[in-house]
């Protein structure tokens, strides 16, 4: 404990060092800004600004992006609360009582609350982290190639598996991302696989051509012509400062928020919608004027907004100390630590310590500048909310194009990103989901490269893969998940054959 501690400290030594003070607040303030905007989110604004990290440091590069990801949590209440806009997938829920409050004349009151929650459950995730950390590498370095490849086969199963739509369709689309990994050179025999002849192939499908043509063109295609502009009142600082009845109602939902995005935040495939569901849910359960909520019930805002917030730093815990992302946006800092030539596991800690603590010190001062940014920026935000989205759209497909050729200096990449922004559009219109091609894309040549080193070193014997107890146990776990879904398929698939039945 004393040790992690003292590496806190040298962390924070780190992030406030100028240049990264100064990324984080860029981070924040762009991720905040997102956060607040229809149909853009985490995803799109860090597959447009990675490019930028191939000419920073690591350390400066992954703290901008992790700054975007926390800050489009808190900049995706605004829109949701203020316009019943749920601008970032995991605030649909904070619609249901955020906006009745805005009608009541309590918006700033929710705004305020959301900005506490967000601060107290990041600071309790970080605090996790710090401890969580240490110790899950100590126990990390007793895998090897097996375990690890049985740990991110079941990141896949789960990110599949557990994927907006049918578990099918997530499953499908997690192995065209494998099918795209595999693309360009083979690793261990120097074949060429799946290049169609493209010697711009040969090393592989670029992250930042996939990440924008799936995140950014496809998401901008797809809501283009759904923008309407809404108006809302003004707020003013005063409105937003909570009353102590509002912080003793909150105070309660804010702990069980934190605890439900804390246990999940770990979980591969539990997206950050997901826990905030779960715990609205749970909020209600325990509530003794259930019928409240829908209606402006202030612990409606509280208890997800909490969730959200722990589970946004939690999810940083098995990508930085196992290599594993447990969501696309976890998927994608994990392609920008590999781009910088680092590779996230249990020697990140040891061999890039100051990335490491620098990056979680840096959570506490990126959520401070969250604080501070938005008391006096409400109004700008809201004032945002009312640019229409065709005047948003062409500028972004500027930078995104701009951002892609500035990589490589490569026209072919930029024909990759329209193919996939074209390809992602479809998917969507057709309700697959396309986040689990990201994860299946970044984890597929690492289970490939540990499947067959475990074999290599286990001379063919694929009981390797079940004589160890963490790697038949995960195993395990994945073959239950999988079982548990045909179940659910079967069940679902009787029920609706049993409701046709007296119909006919």
């Amino acid at each position: 404990m004393i040790q992690s501690l003292l590496d806190l400290s040298h962390g924070f030594s780190v992030a406030l060092e100028p240049h990264n003070l100064l990324w984080s607040f860029v981070g924040v303030l762009i991720g905040n800004l997102i956060g607040v905007l229809p149909g853009l989110g985490p995803l799109s604004a860090m597959s447009i600004l990675l490019p930028l990290t191939y000419v920073m440091s690591p350390i400066p590069a992954i703290l901008m992006l992790a700054g975007i990801f926390y800050g489009s949590q808190y900049g995706g209440a605004i829109g949701a609360i203020l316009l019943n806009l749920p601008c970032h997938p995991p605030h649909a829920v904070t619609c249901l009582d955020g906006y009745p409050m805005t009608k009541q004349g309590k918006g700033g009151v929710a705004l305020g609350i959301t900005m506490l929650c967000s601060f107290f459950a990041a600071s309790i995730g970080i605090i996790v982290m710090v401890f969580a950390s240490p110790l899950l590498v100590s126990v990390a370095f007793k895998f090897g190639p097996a375990e690890i490849f049985s740990i991110m086969l079941l990141g896949l199963i789960c990110g599949g598996t557990m994927a907006r739509g049918t578990p099918l369709k997530g499953v499908a689309m997690t192995t065209l991302g494998l099918l795209i990994g595999m693309v360009g050179t083979d690793i261990n025999t120097g074949t060429m696989r799946f290049t169609f002849g493209f010697p711009m192939l040969f090393s592989g499908v670029q992250l930042v051509a996939l990440a924008l043509g799936l995140f950014g063109v496809a998401e901008f295609l797809r809501n283009i012509n759904n923008m309407e502009v809404i108006t809302t009142g003004k707020l003013s600082m005063r409105d937003m400062r909570p009353s102590m009845a509002d912080l003793k109602q909150a105070f309660f939902p804010m702990l069980r928020g934190t605890l439900v995005g804390t246990l999940f935040g770990a979980m591969p495939g539990t997206g950050a919608t997901i826990t905030t569901f779960i715990a609205y849910a749970l909020e209600k359960r325990v509530s003794r004027t259930p019928e409240r909520f829908g209606k402006g019930a202030l612990e409606g805002v509280a208890a997800p907004e909490a969730s959200s917030h722990s589970k946004t730093q939690i999810d940083f815990i098995p990508t930085m100390s196992l290599g594993i992302p447990g969501d696309p946006v976890m998927a994608l800092i994990l392609g920008g630590l590999l781009v910088q030539g680092i590779q996230p596991g249990p020697q990140l800690i040891t061999e890039h310590a100051d990335l490491f603590w620098g990056l979680i010190a840096s959570f506490w001062v990126g959520n401070v500048f969250l604080i501070l940014l938005n008391v006096p920026l409400i109004g700008v935000w809201v004032r945002l909310l009312r640019v229409p989205y065709r005047y948003l759209f062409p500028v972004a497909m500027f930078f995104i194009y701009i951002g892609v050729y500035s990589t490589n200096n490569s026209l072919f990449e930029v024909n990759e990103v329209l193919v996939f922004g074209v390809a992602g559009a479809i998917l969507m219109a057709l309700d697959f989901p396309i986040s689990p091609i990201l994860l299946g894309y970044v984890l597929g040549p690492l289970i490939e490269e540990n499947f067959r080193r475990a074999l290599e070193i286990s001379g063919g014997n694929f009981l390797t893969f079940i004589e160890g107890p963490i790697s038949a146990t995960v195993l395990a776990i994945a073959l239950f998940l999988v079982l548990a879904q045909l179940f659910f398929w079967m069940r679902s698939l009787h029920r609706s054959v049993s409701v046709v039945k007296p119909a006919e």
